[in-house]
């Protein structure tokens, strides 16, 4: 009996077709907040799951919406935690960001202001780019005083939006500059996720939070390049 457009209908793992499912698959993709460790301590089982499917041959690549973090840098984070990844094992919303422009053609000489951290930062470097933001604008203050004029980068050519423990009025008030005020400046999300799994003890807020900021003071939509995004399944797919 087939299910919907002709598909077989889906049947419940067993015993009997477990196997059969196991052989089928060359490649598992993993999310890691939540999955593979909460905060920094590595979830029971996953170093033991990891090692079988090396065993049998399986790719493995590691995808996460957690933007605060390059590929080099949660590839050292999985060696801290004693598990063996390498970078190009490693997808990250940091890391779609940058590719995002990339296949897009955004031009070398525009910056890019971050609303999030030093993992995009290190990705847009990487691609060539020139970021500006980040942490280091997470201690700046507005003055909010009678003739006072906020100066932004007019060579701003994308607002990248991601998780960013640090923001603050100074941020919202630059990004929402660059995206309204100069000519065709594209607004990215790194993710639209509501909370993440940031400590291994309850859930934050996510870059989602930020994200409805920037919306709300912009007037617009994002381009979103994380997880479940078309763009980020595409270049999945090519991995």
């Amino acid at each position: 009996m087939s299910g919907q457009n002709g598909q077989a209908p889906a049947e419940l793992l067993s015993a009997n077709n477990i196997t059969a499912l196991f052989d089928s698959v060359d490649a598992f993709l993993f999310d890691c907040d939540g999955v593979i460790w909460k905060g920094d301590k590595l979830i029971d089982g996953v170093r033991q799951t990891l090692d079988v499917l090396r065993s049998k041959g399986k790719k493995l690549i590691f995808v996460t919406n957690n933007s605060r973090r390059s590929r080099r840098q949660y590839a050292h984070k999985f060696h801290s935690l004693g598990v063996s990844v390498s970078e190009d094992e490693m997808f990250s919303s940091s890391f779609a960001a940058a590719m995002y422009l990339k296949v897009n053609n955004f031009p070398q000489e525009n910056k890019v202001y971050v609303i999030g951290g030093e993992g995009i930062l290190e990705e847009l470097r990487q691609a060539g780019y020139t970021g500006l933001g980040g942490p280091e604008d997470g201690e700046k203050r507005v003055q909010l005083k009678s003739n006072c004029l906020f100066e932004h980068d007019k060579n701003v050519g994308a607002v990248v939006v991601g998780l960013d423990p640090h923001i603050n009025y100074y941020k919202l008030q630059y990004g929402t500059l660059c995206i309204r005020e100069n000519p065709g400046c594209l607004f990215i999300a790194t993710n639209r996720d509501a909370v993440g799994h940031l400590t291994d003890l309850q859930e934050w807020p996510g870059a989602g939070c930020m994200v409805a900021a920037m919306c709300a003071s912009t007037e617009k939509e994002p381009i979103v390049v994380g997880k479940p995004s078309t763009f980020m399944m595409e270049i999945l797919s090519k991995k």
